[in-house]
């Protein structure tokens, strides 16, 4: 008999006496469910269009075949059968810049974690945290412990004048600042080799460039990185290391497009910790600006994405200009929409990061927003931003084989809507389920988090 948990309550009443193994989707003899989704309307996350009358076949964990309904054949007999007329049908989103353990707060990342889940969110890419605490998350994830999505992080790096930022010692406490294997401080004198194979053994898929660090170093990183196979995702511009250096590096995302606008400016910030703006007034006034232009090409050319964070900036501007103790937002919301839109019509694969957390008033996760920001504020068709957070996010993570799209083989994570999200990016939010890993999450079943677990006032 299956055990499929259907409720965060019923998850917890497991673990209260001591079944949180069963969790996990499993049977006494090993055989996995087959599900037949069928007569659904599939948008598949590659950007093309959406297609109707479509019946999918899941195994345990993957996804078996798609195709017209009633066309699978002898294939599903035996198989569970749901009735998806009318709903459509999308890759899980993928939000590709969060932080869950800065410090780390592990009721607050179930939290979030599971408003994430139950909101379309299928994978995340932790942009650098306590690790210790980020891979228990992501193993609890795996097995089904917890509802979340599956999570993916980085182990970060920068000059050793960044660790004197006071997050460095609530995300490695217990190590002198610089020497945690997740968090190491880089100078011509570190053994790279060494650096990243420490990095390696924290389990994570990447490292992040983060800050301070001049271009030579980051090009040395990056070498040594993609030599012992992780990715290398860095900050557009690492101070003093200019963008268009970061970009030669050969990393394989930048986050934050407004930092790109550095790159016009006669003289670097020499560290992370000046704040001072992007003059926007070395920006073209209109139309596309040329240096910036020259970035999109070295990134086209290469097959950098671009985590352009977007919404952080256009959502938080009104607030930091309002609080006089607030640091500055690098760029206006104005200049980070036009930067986007050039990287668009350049053609750049655009993942959805966000790299902020919502009060628990909010329902859905982070992620929708940025989804909004690049259909309402960059202008760009919803296929487009869909295609950006699923198959692009599942690029920006390494995990393309696996996630993003949905085609046999890959993992069976999906979300089914009531209403069409190619028609209006809003629907997203008429959510029937998730599924992540062939397990299903009902939104009914969702239960919001509170003020006290997300540790924030409404």
């Amino acid at each position: 008999m299956s055990v499929r948990p259907r409720s965060p309550a019923l998850v917890a009443a497991l673990r209260s006496i001591g079944l949180a193994a069963l969790v996990a989707t499993a049977t006494p003899s090993g055989a996995a469910e087959r599900v037949l989704y069928t007569n659904a309307t599939i948008i598949d996350g590659t950007g093309g269009p959406a297609r109707s009358g479509q019946d999918l076949l899941v195994e345990g964990e993957r996804i078996v075949a798609v195709g017209a309904h009633d066309t699978l054949g002898a294939q599903v007999d035996g198989a569970r059968r749901v009735g998806l007329s009318g709903r459509f049908v999308i890759p899980g989103l993928i939000d590709s810049h969060v932080h869950l353990a800065t410090p780390p707060n592990r009721t607050r990342a179930e939290a979030i974690l599971r408003r994430q889940l139950y909101g379309g969110v299928t994978a995340v890419r932790d942009m650098a945290d306590d690790l210790r605490a980020v891979g228990e998350l992501s193993r609890a994830s795996l097995v089904g412990e917890i509802p979340a999505p599956d999570i993916y992080y980085a182990a970060l790096m920068a000059g050793p004048s960044f660790f004197e930022d006071p997050r460095v010692l609530a995300v490695s406490r217990g190590f002198t600042p610089g020497t945690a294997p997740w968090m190491q401080a880089i100078d011509k004198k570190t053994d790279l080799r060494t650096a990243v194979t420490l990095a390696r053994g924290t389990s994570a898929s990447a490292i992040k460039i983060y800050a301070n660090l001049p271009a030579e170093r980051v090009a040395a990183i990056t070498a040594e990185a993609h030599r012992q196979k992780l990715m290398i995702w860095a900050h557009s511009a690492i101070f003093p290391a200019r963008p268009a250096e970061v970009i030669a590096a050969g990393v394989d995302s930048v986050s934050h497009v407004c930092y790109l606008g550095y790159e016009a400016q006669p003289e670097m910030l020499a560290s992370y910790q000046d704040r001072t703006p992007v003059d926007e007034a070395r920006l073209a006034p209109t139309g596309d600006d040329p240096v910036v232009a020259g970035l999109y090409r070295a990134m086209a050319k290469k097959g950098t994405i671009l985590d352009a964070t977007g919404s952080l900036f256009v959502k938080f501007e009104a607030a930091r200009k309002a609080d006089p103790k607030a640091k500055p937002l690098r760029c206006s919301g104005a200049r980070t929409i036009r930067l986007t839109q050039q990287a668009w019509r350049a053609g750049l694969p655009i993942s959805t990061g966000t790299d902020f957390v919502d009060p628990a008033s909010n329902p859905w996760p982070e992620v929708h927003a940025e989804l909004r920001y690049l259909a309402s504020d960059v202008g760009m068709p919803p296929l487009a931003v869909i295609h950006s957070a699923t198959l692009v996010g599942a690029r920006a993570a390494g995990r393309e084989k696996d996630m993003g799209s949905i085609e046999p083989g890959k993992l069976a994570n999906f979300v089914v809507l009531t209403a069409d999200p190619s028609a209006d990016i809003d629907n997203i939010e008429r959510i029937e389920m998730t599924v992540k890993r062939g397990r299903e999450y009902r939104r009914t079943d969702y239960i919001a988090p509170t003020t006290k677990e997300l540790g924030n006032d409404d």
